[in-house]
């Protein structure tokens, strides 16, 4: 499993891209305010060194570039007072849907809306613990199944609900699956740092004001009971990101909804990791000629 601490990709001022582990200065957690990092050589998933060749940091990207990432699994109603808010009963079993892996954007990038999506109101937040698996895992029980995680990151499952309930035919995938509408970052924390993932604070800020504030402990099924239901006659692979759900303060369960617009700069949040900070931006359609 890896060697590094804090994996982060990023453009380096030569116009390069690096695999790195980040160095933070001292009393710093947030990955997001990284300048430099020791590169990394190698498979990060496999055999990798963390060289003493430092680079400065031009722009922190997505952490795994997109061929390296296998699937996007994602979990519905799986905090306690989110199913509250949303008059949902409390899952039984994990609630499993995928977003594609062009949804995936780095942590500083614009969220892009398309012209479907701005045909009505619903656009919405959701700050979520990202799970990275590294190794494959096939009917893991729940005691051993964070052995398979890299690291965690923070991520925001970016929501349209008129088109994740309404318009999508009763799949959720439509409405959250549109380009850039998953970033995350702004690295990946190694499992050794976060030896308990059920007892990070976790936040949302919508234009500085926070809007979400809970616990990781709220989860309904923990990251390792979720590892190891998803691996029953599945098998996870290196590289495949799971996305474990939003706590309460989402702006469908509001009255009056708070719903994103263009513009709009939302800063997700985990103890110990860092903050994504993403502006939301209408595309703009292109005039007929």
């Amino acid at each position: 499993m890896p060697h590094f601490s804090r994996l982060i990709r990023f453009l380096a001022p030569n116009g390069r891209t690096y695999y790195g582990d980040a160095i933070l200065p001292r009393g710093v957690s947030d990955i997001g305010k990284a300048k430099q990092a020791r590169v990394i050589k190698g498979d990060v998933f496999g055999q990798h060194d963390v060289t003493e060749q430092v680079a400065d940091v031009h722009l922190l990207l997505a952490p795994l570039a997109s061929e390296d990432v296998r699937t996007v699994r994602c979990l519905g109603l799986n905090y306690e007072q989110h199913a509250k808010e949303s008059n949902m009963p409390l899952p039984k079993y994990p609630v499993l849907f995928y977003k594609p892996v062009t949804s995936l954007g780095g942590p500083f990038d614009v969220v892009p809306v398309p012209a479907m999506a701005q045909q009505v109101d619903g656009l919405d937040y959701e700050c979520e613990l990202v799970a990275v698996i590294g190794k494959e895992a096939r009917e893991v029980p729940e005691s051993k199944a964070l052995n398979y995680v890299m690291g965690y990151a923070i991520g925001d499952d970016v929501s349209h609900r008129e088109w994740q309930l309404k318009r999508g035919g009763g799949q959720w995938a439509l409405g959250k699956g549109f380009d850039g509408w998953a970033p995350y970052g702004p690295g990946i924390v190694s499992s050794a740092l976060i030896r308990d993932p059920q007892a990070l604070r976790i936040t949302t800020k919508v234009n500085g004001k926070i809007v979400q504030d809970s616990s990781t402990k709220d989860m309904i099924f923990g990251v390792a009971k979720t590892i190891s239901f998803l691996s029953q006659g599945t098998t996870l692979l290196p590289g495949d990101l799971i996305f474990t759900g939003t706590p309460q303060g989402v702006g469908s369960g509001r009255k009056p909804p708070l719903w994103l617009k263009d513009g709009d700069v939302v800063e997700v949040g985990l103890e110990g990791i860092g903050t994504c900070v993403n502006k939301i931006e209408y595309i703009k359609s292109k005039p007929k000629l």
